[in-house]
């Protein structure tokens, strides 16, 4: 099949979404299936590392605040109108949209595509979805078109219906397993004589929870002087964090700044516990997969993206998020119990087996099928914006 995967994200920037797509359209390619990436792009092609995927790019992008983050996605007609023109040259068997109610870029591509068309929803909030609550009535109304609708997790496939009704298939976001799983190096921040906490994300976002990692560090590190925490990721530390540092003379918190992606999983594999304090927002949990891969024990807030791939009590501790005491409990308990840590561990590497991208493949391709077999609604005719 000769397949378009349509990021509405630039690809100039790191992202969940971004990652999710160069990978499946590397696992695609390699079962023999034409892949080529459609996306705004604020760099040259060639200065983004997509593998030997047919790489499309349109011009650059604005960022916008969403859902606690920001999102770098296109605003620009003329490029609209490229990619309008491209999907109707070009004759795709498949067009995959990832989010494609995230304006401008995936929805010309929903709104046009003349082919077989599947759109993924990635998003989550436990709130109202500003941005889809502005289009729910233009998109009930027939504005765009989708012939197939994939959700990463049960969470995301509420969301999403809530503004965009309709049939949904739950495929998870994919992992690449061995790379979490293999031996690496062991990072020498990490001490070998010391309990290491480490926490992965970008310490800027305030719902990444790090406040709530430091402040159930703070209660504990007194009753175990050997306690170390790690927080591993980009930024800056937000306000509060820097707050609950300086009222709690936490001196001794080791932040490593952003760290590449060879280094990452020694970090998550010498752990002796994971946290993920995070507070909401997340639509799946990537990096609940990532401590799985690599065999270690997670404490992690109870949020539905996060409890859509984990269960309390079997492949790690689930709390309620904002509370730094409960977390402090949990993390407690693990300290005092090897014997729970390893087993945490076990049940990890057993459950992450579903999130290898050579099952979510074979998900997505079987999907791909089921709704070529269906009869096509056809593309919008083009009025302009």
């Amino acid at each position: 099949m000769r397949i378009a995967q349509v990021s509405p994200y630039d690809f100039a920037h790191t992202g969940g979404v971004q990652r999710h797509i160069a990978t499946l359209s590397n696992e695609l390619q390699s079962r023999g299936h034409e892949v080529s990436i459609l996306a705004p792009c604020t760099r040259n092609e060639s200065a983004v590392d997509v593998g030997d995927i047919d790489f499309r790019t349109f011009g650059s992008s604005v960022p916008v605040p969403t859902a606690g983050s920001i999102a770098r996605i296109s605003f620009s007609v003329w490029q609209d109108w490229r990619l309008k023109s491209m999907l109707e040259n070009e004759k795709f068997d498949i067009v995959h949209i990832h989010e494609p109610l995230m304006p401008m870029f995936a929805l010309t591509a929903s709104r046009f595509s003349p082919s077989t068309t599947i759109g993924t929803f990635h998003a989550f909030n436990e709130g109202r979805g500003r941005g889809y609550t502005i289009w729910k009535k233009i998109l009930n109304r027939g504005a765009i078109r989708l012939n197939g609708r994939i959700a990463v997790s049960e969470p995301a496939k509420q969301f999403a219906n809530r503004y965009f009704t309709g049939d949904y298939r739950v495929i998870p976001n994919g992992l690449d397993v061995e790379k979490f799983a293999t031996p690496a190096p062991k990072p020498s921040l990490l001490k070998d004589d010391a309990m290491n906490l480490v926490f992965v994300g970008r310490v800027n976002e305030p719902r990444k929870g790090l406040r709530y990692a430091l402040g159930a560090y703070s209660l504990l590190k007194w009753q175990y002087p050997k306690l170390r925490l790690i927080v591993v990721g980009s930024g800056v530390p937000d306000r509060e964090s820097y707050r609950v540092m300086g009222e709690r003379s936490l001196d001794d918190v080791v932040f490593t700044g952003p760290v590449s992606e060879t280094e990452l999983p020694g970090y998550y594999q010498n752990a002796d516990i994971f946290l993920a304090p995070n507070t909401g927002k997340e639509s799946f949990g990537f990096i609940i997969i990532e401590a799985m891969s690599a065999s270690t024990p997670i404490v992690a807030s109870n949020i539905p993206g996060f409890a859509s791939v984990m269960t309390d009590g079997k492949e790690g501790l689930m709390v309620p998020p904002k509370d730094e005491a409960a977390m402090a409990d949990a993390i407690k308990r693990l300290i005092e119990n090897p014997g729970l840590r390893a087993q945490l561990a076990m049940d990890g590497r057993s459950t992450v087996s579903q999130y290898r991208w050579g099952r979510v493949a074979d998900s997505v391709l079987s999907y791909y099928d089921e709704v070529r077999e269906k009869k096509l609604v056809p593309p919008a005719k083009y009025q302009g914006w």
